[in-house]
């Protein structure tokens, strides 16, 4: 029998390589700005066309290559970081295993230009499927120049699944954003489709952020730094006034590196606790400096899982860091000056001797079974005689024959409205309590505004006749460059539900009008949040992605959990929802109503 176990060749075995590290136009960006800094670069610049499927250039001044190590950096496990295996303990470049150059070479059209500064001349060398096409000497400036095109022209499935430009754009930024913040001293540019998106200058950490994610997050940001003998952690962290329900900002770094860990998440997160509302996260930026020998890098090829030798001690103190950063702002003393209304409160006079205890009164006679208090006739309780009226239908003996089951309504829910009692009860200011023909109705009135809100601005849409109301003073608003992506994307939708938004440039916006019946919400942080929900529906057609907005703008309007309602709202709100197209259900799926039958009452109380 023959042999049948052979060796694959090196370009077979670079795709299946390429298959790990390069996933997507944003994994190529990573590794060739990652080299640019381990070459010492101070200014990078890169250029993108149709996010990255056409091509990606990255352009640095670092180093440089000379002829030989251009040739090589090609080959398989070629690198100039580490020299043998000991050497994975104490890593100090972002790169390592000389894998990204051949995986990108292996699935795309490859130029590379390059020079080192003792060398009068620098080489061109051009490469197609893992294949040297050409290699020629050039005249060009110190540094590399990365020009990658047609990504994935040899591997269809690959770039068929490819998502469309704005995600993937949306994750170039995401990539180029954790690598930004981890060198405040090296200036970057990024261009897409000749348009700049960024253009950072050097500075310090602080000035990084800003310049990121804008000045207003910048000036809630409370610094950390605590060094002990197992780590130094820095960074900082948001007040607790700049929590978000989405879209925060938050990033874990070690020795310069991004890393996700949801362990350390929850020790940033249990600081906040009882300051902030369930569901809301504070954005951090939080850099660990720890011992190379005490972590381990080489877990998987994206390097954005780490595992630290002493994880539950970094743990403590880490939580007890975040706390002390927002201990140190709570300590600092306010001036109140909003006093109106409040209630004057005399200060302690010791020598004021004349103060008498207030009296407590009571009625010994007082029954509260009684229909007589204190014996006096003219007190009695005046019960209604008529109340059984309130309740006609609802103490029948026999079910109606068109009952459904409960918390369903029939396709014909016109007869509900009519035979349903005019009171209503509020149960925990949350639940709307109604008797009608087959029971007891419960209503989540925070679920029906939702309902009634979205039906409403789903009419509007297809009617193209929105109710704006103009705000006193225009908010302004800013977004980071992957939040205006989104932004862009929504605008033409935000406008069709009533909203009146500039463009500022630049991702700044002006807020001049906003839905009626919005009073008391915050525009600026209303469009935040439906941009944040746009954001998870970049794939979405125009038709879904406005109803994924309205949705979302319906349940940051809607009448919340806890507010008292008066008779005549209650019975406003059970109206509208019984003319909305779905009353049953919210537009995620929620239940909204819920039937407890006649003959289960009887039940209970038999």
């Amino acid at each position: 029998m023959s042999d049948i176990i052979q060796l694959l060749p090196d370009s077979v075995a670079n795709q299946i390589a390429a298959g790990e590290v390069i996933q997507r136009p944003a994994s190529v960006i990573k590794e060739l700005v990652e080299n640019a800094v381990d070459a010492g670069a101070k200014n990078i610049r890169v250029v993108i066309i149709d996010a990255g499927r056409t091509t990606i250039q990255v352009i640095d001044d670092g180093c440089g290559m000379s002829e030989t190590d251009a040739r090589l950096a090609f080959e398989r496990h070629a690198t100039s970081k580490i020299r043998q295996a000991d050497d994975l303990f104490s890593l100090h470049t972002m790169g390592f295993r000389g894998e990204a150059l051949p995986s990108i070479a292996a699935v795309a059209q490859v130029e590379l230009t390059t020079r080192m500064a003792t060398d009068d001349i620098g080489t061109r060398l051009t490469l197609q499927g893992s294949h040297v096409v050409s290699q020629e000497p050039v005249a060009c400036p110190v540094g590399s120049n990365f020009k990658v095109e047609n990504l994935f022209f040899n591997v269809p499935a690959r770039r068929k699944f490819l998502k469309s430009n704005a995600t993937e754009l949306n994750n170039i930024l995401a990539a180029f954003e954790r690598i930004v913040l981890v060198y405040p001293g090296i200036a970057f540019t990024l261009y897409s489709n000749g348009q700049e998106l960024m253009n950072l200058r050097p500075g310090n950490l602080h000035q990084r952020v800003s310049d990121v994610f804008g000045k207003k997050l910048s000036q809630d940001l409370l610094p950390v730094e605590v060094d002990t003998a197992l780590c130094r952690i820095t960074g900082f962290v948001g007040k607790p006034e700049s929590a978000r329900k989405k879209g925060a900002a938050t990033y874990f770094f070690v020795n310069g590196r991004y890393m996700r860990h949801a362990y350390f998440h929850k020790a940033v997160a249990n600081a906040f606790e009882r300051l902030v509302q369930e569901g809301m996260q504070v954005p951090y930026f939080i850099y660990f400096d720890v011992n190379p020998a005490d972590i381990d890098v080489n877990i998987h090829p994206t390097k954005t899982e780490i595992k630290f030798e002493n994880e539950q001690a970094i743990w403590q103190i880490l939580s007890a860091a975040v706390r002390d950063a927002i201990g140190r702002f709570c300590d600092i003393p306010t001036i109140d000056f909003d006093t109106e209304g409040r209630p004057e409160i005399p200060p302690y006079d010791p020598h004021r001797d004349n103060i008498v205890a207030p009296r407590v009164t009571y009625n010994p006679n007082y029954n509260p079974f009684s229909t007589n208090i204190g014996g006096d006739t003219s007190k009695r309780s005046k019960v209604p005689t008529d109340w059984q009226t309130l309740y006609e239908g609802a103490l029948s003996d026999k079910e109606e024959p068109g009952e459904t089951s409960p918390g369903l309504f029939p396709s014909a829910p016109e007869s509900i409205v009519s035979d349903k009692s005019p009171a209503h009860y509020q149960y925990k200011g949350r639940y709307i309590m109604t008797a009608v023909k087959s029971g007891l109705m419960i209503i989540d009135q925070h679920r029906a505004d939702i309902r009634i809100r979205y039906d409403r601005y789903m009419a509007q849409r297809e009617k193209g006749m929105p109710n704006t109301q103009r705000v006193l003073f225009p908010e302004m608003i800013e977004f980071s460059p992957s939040e205006n992506i989104s932004m862009q994307r929504s605008l033409p939708e935000l406008s069709a539900m009533g909203f009146e938004i500039s463009d500022l440039g630049g991702g700044s916006y002006a807020v001049i009008g906003v839905p009626a019946g919005l009073d008391g919400l915050n525009p600026v942080v209303l469009v935040r949040n439906i941009v944040a929900d746009a954001a998870e529906s970049l794939q979405l057609s125009a038709q879904s992605l406005h109803e994924a907005m309205a949705l979302s703008l319906a349940r940051q309007a809607a009448i919340p959990e806890g507010q008292v309602l008066t008779n005549e709202e209650m019975e406003r709100v059970v109206n509208e929802l019984f003319a909305c197209s779905n009353v049953n259900y919210t537009p995620d799926g929620r239940a909204i109503i819920a039937i407890l039958p006649q003959k289960d009452i009887e039940h209970l109380l038999g």
